[in-house]
């Protein structure tokens, strides 16, 4: 019997499991999947929990309820990969042997890497909206917060989903103007880019709805500190921003076991071919979602397509077959831009985001980079896809894992 290790059971780590039990033999292969964790989140609900959108029950589910019956899930931490044995070792001193190993920890944020992020005003008057904690912390403060200055700040790239920071910021604007206290509140985005975003047609326009809600941009900023007695963030070159709320989104890192295992890179993300999703160092490791270094939006709709891609792969690998170079890097992103509207993004290596239509070359029914309510419904619909198609491994019809061409304006 053939083991097939699957490291992490959030977003990627669960289709894996789902698609593949569908596939591999079970007379020859045995599917564990390990998680030190048993609640399963929903992490772009996040974004809504602050602002009381979603409740908390809306965004966690356990683990087990997706990992589908016969694949071993395994509640405990992990300690090193060895990847020359072909050996995973656990905290508590089990080792595991696999033939097959998918990587699928993902990333988390790392505040501490900036002094005074994580310091005295830690969930007092600093925040982060990239954690469940941070998040509920967050909306228990935007509940009684009177106003001032509200600072929504990027670390550094790459986050997860490149688009959050922003939309919690057109969110933010929606926020207090149903609270009748917008006029009370200065908001400032704080980015280490040049501009709103990384694609220079969604930046152009994603910067004009910053103009058109009375939101200030400061880009091209390097935060080296947070100023916790004074309440301001200052840059490489002495630039300070004041704040009465800051809302960051730190450095974000790949799991700590790359680094102990000698798999990942500075920030721990694994290397990974952009276009197979096998491990550039361990032909029998692949790598899906946050955990790669792969030029891809870390977002959940990539480590969908991902998926897809990398099923087809794995049994490639077991057949002797070459490896399929199909992932081209798609992501598709709602971007909640306030006022109960979303822009849709589609976009890939090479192709940045455009105008048109989408799923259907010119019929849409979604427009691609305008303000729609119909962006919206689907983005606020997309959690019970989620939960009820995409973690199970169900194909979702009509959405291709490449970006298509067809009824997009390139020119």
């Amino acid at each position: 019997m053939k083991r097939l290790l699957i490291l992490g059971a959030g977003t990627g780590g669960t289709m894996m499991a789902n698609h593949l039990h569908k596939e591999l033999d079970k007379n020859l292969w045995e599917i564990d999947i390990i998680d030190e964790r048993q609640i399963h989140y929903y992490q772009p609900g996040y974004l809504f929990l602050p602002f009381d959108i979603y409740e908390p029950e809306d965004i966690i589910k356990p683990i087990k309820k997706f990992i589908p019956n016969g694949v071993n899930l395994i509640n405990d931490k992990i300690e090193k990969i060895i990847p020359e044995e072909n050996l995973v070792k656990m905290a508590n001193g089990d080792q595991l042997h696999y033939d097959l190993l998918i990587i699928a920890t993902g990333n988390d944020i790392a505040p501490e890497e900036v002094p005074g992020m994580k310091g005295s005003e830690w969930q007092k008057s600093v925040f982060d909206f990239y954690t469940f904690d941070g998040a509920l912390a967050l909306r228990n403060k935007l509940r009684e917060w009177e106003g001032g200055n509200l600072v929504v700040h990027i670390t550094e790239m790459p986050i997860k989903c490149p688009v959050a920071p922003l939309e919690f910021t057109f969110l933010s604007d929606s926020f207090f103007k149903e609270k009748n206290m917008r006029d009370k509140v200065n908001i400032t985005y704080v980015t280490p880019l040049s501009g709103a975003f990384t694609k220079p047609k969604a930046t152009e326009t994603l910067e004009h709805l910053l103009v058109e809600k009375n939101i200030k941009i400061e880009s091209d900023f390097a935060i080296e500190s947070v100023d916790n007695e004074n309440k301001k963030i200052i840059d490489y070159a002495g630039r300070e921003i004041p704040f009465d709320l800051l809302v960051t989104i730190p450095t974000n890192k790949g799991n700590e076991v790359m680094a102990r295992s000698g798999l990942g890179d500075d920030l721990n993300y694994v290397p990974t071919h952009k276009a197979t999703l096998q491990s550039k160092k361990h032909e029998n490791i692949f790598v899906i979602g946050d955990a790669t270094d792969v030029p891809a939006s870390k977002a959940g709709s990539v480590a969908h397509f991902e998926a897809e891609i990398l099923t087809e792969n794995i049994l490639r690998y077991i057949a002797g077959e070459p490896l399929k170079e199909t992932f081209d890097g798609h992501a598709n992103c709602f971007v909640e831009t306030g006022g109960g509207k979303a822009l849709l993004i589609d976009f890939n290596y090479t192709h940045e985001p455009v105008e048109g239509t989408f799923p259907f070359p010119g019929i849409g029914p979604l427009r691609l980079l305008q303000e729609s309510r119909m962006n919206h419904m689907s983005k606020l619909a997309f959690r019970w896809i989620y939960w009820n198609m995409l973690l199970k491994g169900t194909h979702i019809p009509f959405i291709s894992t490449q970006m298509q061409e067809e009824g997009k304006h390139f020119n």
